[in-house]
């Protein structure tokens, strides 16, 4: 390994009774070509106070008076940047030479063999340096990663505003016009005789008819109405509608008829998470059968949605963790939530596990279910 060749000289720290073996390291370290600037110790104490100083390494005997080895590597590791350190002694065994390596020495010599000790210096020094920047890396790729999925959930909340916005638009802007529309048109055909212009009247209610019912089911998909009703009524109401819409028989279950007061984005979460998972199964499964458990038990919410479908196999899931489910992922984690997938080849059960906790932000919506919400605020005109 080459020798990390630094712009100072070397710092290292010499635990050793003996002058004369201290001496003799610090003679066949410069005879190495190494420009080293030695300090002799001998206790606890004065380790504990030398390593205040910034140290490329430490040499030490292993048996000193009241003090050893293996207790000076302990005190070295302990520190915020732990140094390499290299057991340099008359006799050591060779099973406390493994324990010592074991328990993080970067290496060990006996005094009567130097010729490896300069060496042995450069490889510590130079291992040293590559797992700091090893460290320094695995730190700044978790904060990348910590980065991304802090941007991920605000994209998420971000979209959620915007569709909330766009469906609040949509309700009292399009929706209100629409319905004026509608109320004129109706006017019209009850004033006129006119055979031909009632027919025309007649296509013209049936294409706003058909526009009022286009923007109900765009607000539900932007913002579903029906979760002002309770997340147990919401996820019936989608059982049922995907049951009448598909002929896969889908039984919800629920610990509560009634769940208390859920913090901000949780509904939301949930509720979406059913519907990616019953449009999955609608499209993939080939199911008979669908069961939906909503539980609340200490404090975490769990929604289980299970399938006795074809399954999936290992291609599959890795296929399935894409973005469809890397985005439940995230958005469960909005809410400090977390999303297993599972299949055992005999059907597939996705569970959603929330703890309730306050603060998180409402996550962003999916797309899904082509029904209508039935308590939209225009009701049936």
């Amino acid at each position: 390994m080459p020798s990390p060749a630094p712009s100072r000289p070397l710092r290292v720290l010499h635990l050793e009774d003996s002058e004369l073996d201290h001496e003799l390291a610090a003679t066949h370290l410069r005879r190495s070509g190494l420009d080293v600037e030695m300090r002799r110790i001998e206790s606890e104490a004065e380790l504990r106070a030398a390593l205040r100083e910034p140290w490329d390494a430490v040499l030490s005997d292993f048996n000193l008076p009241g003090f050893g080895g293996l207790q000076a590597l302990e005190i070295v590791r302990s520190g915020a940047q732990p140094l390499p350190f290299i057991l340099l002694s008359g006799e050591i065994g060779e099973d406390v030479a493994v324990q010592a390596m074991r328990h993080g020495a970067s290496d060990y010599l006996l005094k009567h063999n130097l010729a490896r000790l300069a060496p042995a210096l450069e490889n510590a020094i130079a291992a040293a340096q590559a797992e700091r920047a090893r460290r320094a890396a695995d730190r700044e790729l978790a904060l990348s990663r910590q980065r991304l999925s802090e941007l991920a959930q605000h994209l998420q909340t971000s979209i959620d505003s915007e569709r909330a916005a766009i469906a609040r638009e949509i309700h009292d802007d399009v929706g209100g016009s629409l319905v004026a529309l509608k109320f004129d048109l109706a006017w019209i055909e009850r004033r006129t005789t006119d055979p031909e212009v009632r027919q025309r009247v007649q296509s013209a209610l049936e294409t706003v008819s058909h526009a009022i019912e286009s923007s109900k089911r765009i607000m539900h998909n932007l913002r579903p109405a029906i979760l002002e009703q309770g997340l147990v009524a919401a996820l019936q109401w989608m059982a049922a509608r995907f049951e009448k819409r598909t002929g896969v028989a889908c039984h919800f279950r629920s610990s509560h008829d009634e769940l208390p007061e859920l913090p901000a984005g949780v509904p939301l979460v949930a509720y979406r998470t059913a519907q990616e998972a019953l449009t999955n199964v609608s499209k993939h499964a080939q199911a008979t059968q669908v069961t939906i458990d909503l539980t609340l038990a200490r404090g975490v919410l769990s929604l289980e949605v299970a399938d006795n479908g074809v399954g999936l196999t290992r291609e599959d899931l890795a296929k399935a963790r894409s973005f469809g489910i890397r985005g439940l992922h995230e958005r469960a984690s909005t809410v400090g939530g977390t999303i297993d997938l599972s299949s055992d080849g005999r059907g597939t059960t996705l569970l959603l596990t929330l703890p309730l906790t306050a603060g998180a932000s409402a996550p962003a919506t999916l797309g899904g279910d082509d029904e209508h919400d039935p308590t939209s605020a225009w009701g049936e005109l």
